[in-house]
């Protein structure tokens, strides 16, 4: 019989790769102690990976950038475990060029790093955000029917619910808080989605981004936007431990959220 190994998944936006790695990174990954790491907004194209970036024992790296405009997006992920496979082409050019997701399928799951869209800037955006949730959980919901466990983190960049952010009333017309964009994540819900941090701590009010003005993040007025999505199954079959935010990691307008799973 195989023995069980706990793991612990940490996901974090670094708001531009080269920024946090000014202040503390490393010191912060340490305290934090993932098993498997996964980066948002990394903002780099691949010549801009410096060896410190690369270099990071004891971890195995996986990068996807933007090849449609440079110093955007990007997604990185840090694995102590060796995937089985993973997967940044899609097939989905408009989605691809923008280098929002790593597909790692491990053995028991696959896990997904992504940064979904802003829908802030235009309409346009908005429209883009909408249609990339769909193209997911179309994809998703795929793999799921093959008898896929799932693991989703990263930038959802949407809060769920009013517990969800400090100011909910005078936000709800505004992109990142709009019913469209909440019903997205309703959506996930009832198909069978977990939201493991609401799961393991219904009532608690924590946030994992704060804007840079307004003194936001000393004054706590922030957003809960990072999760940790799982398929209910995991729950079920009880490979979900505990989910947590790290408000103590500084180095970015968002702070670390992370799941702990035993497989």
């Amino acid at each position: 019989m195989t023995q069980k190994k706990t793991l612990r998944l940490v996901s974090w936006n670094v708001n531009g790769f080269r920024a946090v790695l000014k202040k503390d990174f490393f010191k912060s990954v340490d305290t934090l102690s993932p098993d498997i790491l996964m980066l948002q907004e990394t903002k780099l194209q691949e010549d801009q990976r410096t060896a410190e970036m690369t270099d990071f024992k004891p971890y195995t790296d996986y990068w996807a950038y933007s090849t449609v405009k440079k110093g955007y997006s990007g997604v990185a992920a840090y694995t102590k475990v060796a995937p089985k496979q993973v997967i940044t082409d899609f097939g989905r050019p408009e989605y691809d060029g923008e280098g929002r997701v790593i597909q790692m399928d491990f053995e028991g799951f696959t896990l997904f790093n992504i940064y979904f869209p802003n829908g802030q800037m235009s309409d346009e955006r908005l429209r883009y955000k909408l249609d990339f949730y769909d193209w997911f959980l179309d994809y998703a919901q795929g793999l799921r029917e093959q008898g896929k466990r799932l693991i989703v983190t990263g930038d959802f960049n949407t809060a769920h619910n009013e517990i969800d952010l400090k100011n909910p009333k005078p936000n709800s017309k505004r992109s990142g808080f709009l019913r469209i964009e909440r019903d997205v994540l309703d959506r996930m819900v009832d198909m069978g989605y977990v939201d493991t941090f609401r799961h393991f701590h219904p009532e608690m009010v924590k946030y994992s981004w704060w804007s840079y003005r307004f003194n936001a993040r000393k004054n706590n007025a922030g957003w809960r936007i990072d999760y940790f999505f799982v398929t209910r199954d995991l729950i079920d079959t009880g490979v979900v431990k505990e989910a947590f935010i790290d408000n103590d990691i500084f180095g970015s307008d968002h702070c670390p959220v992370g799941l702990v799973i035993e497989v």
